[in-house]
């Protein structure tokens, strides 16, 4: 959601931001409809008055007993109220076109974000790790007989369709593992909040944070109108929809552990073998709630808590920022961690993490109060996957597997696994 007072203010710079975007210019649409809703409030007020006034002068023609004049000035009071009604409706009409105008237009950039086309514009700002050389051709995560008796797509498929799968035996403890050290590291070591939400969520939540209007084919949405959310950053960042939080408080920082649902429309071809794009997956999110002064360097601090993560299970990772063609509608800049896949040959994401500013708050209404006394300000937002956990797992079987189809696993999930450090190549934990 955009300011309107800025783009009236510098309309040129709100259609210089969406032509980072590739985005046409709007601010001559959003201006007309803005001018047209506020001539309609004037003009109704106008009306209003004139009501008033005109209601005032009936009781006086009465008091006089000037029969003519009374009846006049009382259709006149009618006549006004029709048209003040007709005009307030008019009004509303013209705030929910612009309303729906600005709900449907991306957030600006950030000018740290570099341009670009698409993904193979966007810039390396770090690596960590060495991929490993292996002496045999490495095989991608389902391809590895250690893993297959513990990965069953074949089931999943009678079960709910393609792209779902069915865990078991030590691949489902390693997964349920991956998620627990994961939480376990962002709440005692990173000082996020442990979060635990609903997967089903009220439609203007999904308005809240930006899946809605646009990105409605990307999501599920049950008969009785609620949402699947797509992560849990829907339900994190909703915690202050309508709140207004006293600045003391800030910043707010989330994590929950849920299961995430999406359609992925428009992905058919795409990643069909295997874990790595799923309609049914987990993610661990974090959601930080910041004062806006702080809200880059939190951005930072929030990468360096995904980024911990990989670094815990030794696997190699590089860490780019986003270029202009690649961001995603409402945020302000994204960082993108892409883990090293040994069986693809190439790095692939596994978190995303992203600063909204004060996009999603001024859907949410979300402010704070701030210590120094003043308006309301909004908050700014943020969230990041820390991590994927489905894509952390393919990650770990690849990494750590062996000729014989065994993985040995991370030293940081042994404790998760009652000491166990190997997947066997019979899908055993040993």
């Amino acid at each position: 959601m955009h300011d309107i007072k800025a783009i009236r203010e510098n309309p040129e710079a709100f259609d210089a931001g969406l032509a980072r975007r590739g985005a046409a210019p709007m601010s001559s649409e959003v201006l007309k409809l803005d001018e047209a809703r506020r001539a309609k409030i004037l003009a109704a007020e106008t009306a209003q008055s004139d009501q008033k006034k005109a209601a005032k002068e009936v009781g006086a023609a009465k008091a006089k007993g000037d029969e003519a004049e009374f009846e006049r000035l009382r259709a006149l009071v009618g006549e006004k109220k029709a048209e003040v009604a007709a005009m307030q409706t008019e009004a509303k009409e013209l705030d929910a076109q612009l309303n729906d105008l600005l709900m449907g237009l991306p957030n600006r950039l950030h000018d740290d974000v570099p341009d670009g086309a698409d993904e193979d514009d966007n810039v390396e700002v770090r690596h960590w790790g060495t991929p490993r050389e292996f002496t045999f051709a490495p095989k991608e995560h389902y391809e590895l007989s250690g893993v297959q008796p513990g990965m069953d797509f074949e089931t999943a498929a009678k079960l709910s369709g393609s792209r779902f799968v069915v865990l078991s035996k030590g691949v489902a403890r390693v997964h349920r593992a991956l998620a627990q050290m994961m939480l376990d590291t962002h709440v005692e070591e990173h000082e996020l909040q442990e979060t635990w939400t609903p997967v089903l969520v009220r439609e203007e939540m999904m308005y809240g944070t930006g899946q809605l209007p646009k990105f409605g084919e990307d999501s599920y949405k049950t008969e009785d109108g609620w949402w699947l959310v797509p992560t849990a950053e829907v339900t994190l960042t909703n915690i202050v929809n309508g709140e207004t939080v006293e600045e003391a408080a800030l910043p707010l920082r989330y994590c929950a552990h849920t299961q995430c649902f999406r359609s992925e429309a428009g992905s058919a071809g795409r990643d069909t073998s295997g874990m790595l794009r799923q309609h049914q997956f987990e993610k661990v999110e974090m959601v930080s709630i910041v004062h806006p002064e702080n809200s880059m360097e939190e951005h930072d601090r929030m990468t360096r808590c995904a980024e911990a993560i990989l670094e815990k299970l030794g696997l190699p990772y590089r860490t780019v920022v986003l270029c202009s063609g690649d961001m995603g509608f409402g945020m302000i800049k994204t960082h993108d961690l892409e883990v090293w896949l040994p069986g693809q040959n190439k790095y692939r994401e596994i978190s995303s993490v992203s600063v909204a500013g004060d996009f999603q708050a001024r859907r949410m209404n979300a402010r704070f109060k701030p210590a120094a006394g003043g308006k309301p300000e909004f908050v700014h937002t943020l969230n990041g996957s820390g991590l994927a956990v489905g894509r952390a797992l393919i990650a770990v079987l690849e990494n750590g597997q062996q000729e014989d189809g065994s993985v040995t696993l991370p030293a940081a999930l042994h404790p998760y696994l009652g000491g166990k450090t190997k997947l066997s190549a019979e899908g055993a934990l040993v």
